[in-house]
């Protein structure tokens, strides 16, 4: 089989620019059922899957398992919010790289506005924050793939291989390159976030000392 290394980079360009974000006015202004917030969450992120015709976004189980483990507050009456899709969908994008407890920490200021009124800093507000981000790091994030990509064309280049195998070898160079990269930037991750659970830990651990103080007095 040929390896064109130019029309897969070519083609995942592309789909970067096609990655379906669902903007905040596009989610339902109504309260869902579980069938029909699967159904959503289904139609509009099925293409960020990497296997479309099999991989499921969400489940029935996905949402009991992330209620169980206090990542997503109970339904109202069994039906789902506009908040409850949010967290949802920041689960859904960070369930890829990070660990439960890890979301957990990552989302817990984000619950604690879960149905905060609108004049405040709410859900909604939050999540148009990210997602503007988002889109303004596309281009710089399709810059720099172009960059790593041109970068590997030149690995190899001293060594006597066939051409099939020189763009296998080259591939291997782009990929160790991306790899390390989300290496980096997830032990940042991480880093960050333990940091936040030493500084609660460290909260907690002060004002149960307190609180012992006071009792004695």
């Amino acid at each position: 089989m040929t390896i064109d290394n130019d029309d897969l980079m070519n083609s995942v360009i592309a789909s970067l620019g096609r990655i379906d974000a669902i903007p905040l006015e596009e989610m339902p202004n109504i309260d869902l059922y579980m069938d029909q917030l699967t159904t959503f969450m289904s139609e509009r992120l099925n293409r960020t899957t990497r296997h479309p015709d099999t991989d499921k976004v969400l489940t029935k189980t996905m949402i009991n398992n992330y209620a169980k483990n206090d990542l997503l507050p109970p339904p109202v009456r069994k039906k789902y919010s506009k908040d409850h899709l949010i967290l949802l969908i920041f689960i859904y994008y960070y369930k890829s790289i990070l660990s439960i407890n890890d979301i957990q920490t990552l989302i817990t200021p984000l619950k604690e506005r879960f149905h905060v009124s609108d004049d405040e800093l709410n859900l909604s507000k939050i999540y148009n924050t990210a997602y503007d981000l988002q889109n303004e790091e596309l281009e710089p994030l399709i810059e720099d793939l172009k960059k790593k990509y041109d970068r590997s064309l030149h690995t190899f280049d001293d060594m006597e291989l066939s051409e099939e195998e020189k763009k296998r070898m080259q591939m291997f160079s782009f990929v160790s390159l991306l790899s390390y990269d989300v290496y980096v930037k997830k032990l940042l991750i991480e880093k960050i976030l333990d940091n936040i659970n030493e500084k609660d830990a460290e909260e907690k651990a002060k004002a149960k000392e307190e609180l012992k103080q006071k009792k004695k007095n």
